[in-house]
This record gives structure tokens, C-alpha cells and sequence, in this order.
């Protein structure tokens, strides 16, 4: 599998998926199936859609700086970055679809990060198990004189 091929794969499968979890989630909390499928449709296409434009704009800032070395301080900032605006845009949403208050959907939302900050380890783990990931490694057809 190429690797634009497997990414598109693992965005469509880990959306479905987390779509599933977070609307039987919702459901099991007492919100009714129509407002939690909702709330997980809307969040999914927020998080595809922030993802593009923050990345976007993060490695166009990264472009700028003397350094381009991906470090651990810049991966925790970019991170933090992603996720602290997707709660912000995320929050109102999931007030208004299951009309509480916006501390509990802040809570709500709180819940949720935790859940899938667990869920793409694991997601991550068993997708590539079943397809690795693409390696640059290409074995020699010719043979070795011994």
C-alpha cells in the first residue's frame, strides 16, 4: 500500500471508528442517539478540518525558523496547539447540540480528548500491525559474492 494510500485509509477507518465510540459514548451518558451521532459527525469534521489548517500553518511557521529539527518541545507545542484550539472550537458546538451548559460541555469535551488521546495509541498500534507502515528499504535483487 502506498503511503498516501495508507493515510487515507487510516483517516477514514480511525474517523469511523472514533465516530462509533464517542456516539455510543454520548448515548450511554443519557444524551439521545440523533444529538450524540451529531455531536461525533461535528466533532470528526472539526478535528479533520483543524488538523489540516493547523499542521498547515504550523509547518509553514516551521519553514521560517533557522531550525527545521522536529524536537520534542516543538512536537508538544504543536500538539498543544491542535488540541487546545480544537476544544475551543469544539466546546460551543457541543453545548448547543446537546443544550447543557458551556462548563459541561467543557467537561464533555474534556472526556472526550482523554478518550481519544488513549484511543490513537491504540488505534495507532493495531493499524500498524495490520499495515505497516511504508519503509524506504529497498531489498537488493542482486546477489552477494561471497
Amino acid at each position: 500500500m502506498s503511503a498516501t494510500t495508507r493515510r487515507i485509509v487510516y483517516v477514514i477507518v480511525y474517523e469511523l471508528v472514533g465516530i462509533l465510540a464517542v456516539t455510543f459514548g454520548l448515548s450511554a451518558l443519557g444524551f439521545g442517539g440523533g444529538q450524540s451521532g451529531a455531536v461525533a459527525i461535528a466533532s470528526s469534521t472539526v478535528a479533520v478540518t483543524w488538523n489540516f489548517i493547523w499542521t498547515s500553518m504550523f509547518e509553514a511557521w516551521e519553514r521560517r525558523q533557522e531550525s527545521q529539527t522536529r524536537t520534542v518541545k516543538r512536537r508538544i507545542v504543536h500538539a498543544i496547539g491542535f488540541e487546545g484550539g480544537l476544544t475551543c472550537f469544539l466546546i460551543p458546538v457541543v453545548a448547543w447540540v446537546l443544550k447543557v451548559s458551556l462548563l459541561e460541555a467543557f467537561f464533555l469535551q474534556a472526556s472526550i480528548l482523554v478518550f481519544f488521546l488513549i484511543y490513537t495509541f491504540v488505534f495507532m498500534w493495531v493499524f500498524d500491525k495490520i499495515w505497516p507502515p511504508y519503509t524506504n528499504v529497498v531489498e537488493s535483487t542482486t546477489p552477494v559474492n561471497k
